[in-house]
Formats: structure tokens, sequence, C-alpha cells
């Protein structure tokens, strides 16, 4: 082994079904108690141990790496309004990753870097976080409103006001006519 050693590849039976433009860009063994599976961080998101699907980093609302454990908390769709969908906290997923590697840091690096505009605004019963994501392969900005915990989300004072709070980020992050 010389002074810095590579992580061996990961193995082709706990390779996620990836699509033709996904590429594998750090992956880490991992056990969440309920038996153990493999995390894998590609360019389009990041595939779980449980799950048959990945999920998009522009749809992992946190991603906390305690230097042993990764708890990535997804978004959990409510209501999908015009040109924005509200969503809240789903739950946690923890996974303890003996040999991480790379994989903290791809993953707090893309989630980061999925975020194009984030502001938390107060709204009626509660507080959210209106949120523009870069999704990858997708032109243009995704918009959500994630509702902080104890927000009712079946208010229609509050959507009327997360209508107003989503018009009001899309017109400040408009480009400006020349």
């Amino acid at each position: 082994m010389g002074l810095f050693s590579r992580k061996p590849k990961l193995p082709p039976a706990d390779r996620p079904p990836l699509t033709a433009d996904e590429r594998v860009l750090a992956w880490a063994a991992a056990g969440n108690g309920e038996g153990d599976g493999v995390v894998v961080a590609t360019n389009l998101g990041l595939w779980l141990p449980g799950r048959g699907h990945r999920l998009g980093w522009h749809s992992i609302l946190k991603a906390v790496w305690s230097g042993r454990k990764l708890t990535v908390t997804p978004a959990e769709q409510l209501v999908e309004r015009d040109g924005y969908t509200v969503v809240v906290d789903g739950p946690a997923e923890t996974y303890l990753l003996l040999d991480p590697g790379e994989l903290p840091h791809q993953v707090r690096a893309r989630v980061t870097r999925s975020v194009a505009y984030t502001e938390h605004q107060p709204v009626p019963g509660g507080a959210a976080r209106v949120a523009a994501r870069r999704v990858a392969g997708v032109d243009g900005l995704t918009w959500t409103v994630r509702l902080d915990p104890g927000t009712p989300a079946d208010d229609e004072a509050l959507l009327a006001e997360t209508d107003r709070l989503v018009g009001v980020a899309r017109a400040a992050t408009a480009p400006a006519d020349n």
C-alpha cells in the first residue's frame, strides 16, 4: 500500500441500477440496524440500502455526518402547487459507515450545490423555508416550500402565503432584462 491508497471499485453485486448518464462518485458499506447494504453517491443522487430508487440531490433536505454515521432526511411531498411543491421532512435514515472514504464529502458538496436560493419565512401557523434547487439534467430551478415541523399543511391561508412567498422569491432571482 502506498501513502495514498484508493478504495476498491464498487463490487458489481452492490451496484445500483444506474442510468446511462449516471456515474458513481463515492460509496461506503453501511449498516442501519436493520441489515447491511451500500450507500452510493452518484452525479444524480444518493442510493440508500433498502430503497429501489435513487434520492435526487434536490430531494435531500438534510444530510448530517457525525464522523461515524450519515443521517439523511429526504423530502416528503405534501401537495403540488402551481410552479412549486410543498414538502415536509420525511423520516430520517441513519447509516453507520465504518470506512466512509469520500462519501460524506460528496453528499455534503452535492446537496449544498443543488441549493440555488433559500429563505426561511414566517407563515400562518408556523414557518417555512422557500428553496430553489438545481436538479441534475433539468434546465432551470425547481421550487419547494418546506414546512417547519408543527406547521399545519392544510390551511388555505398558509397555502396562499406560500404562493406569495414563492412569487416574491422567483421575482428576486429572475435574471434582469437588459
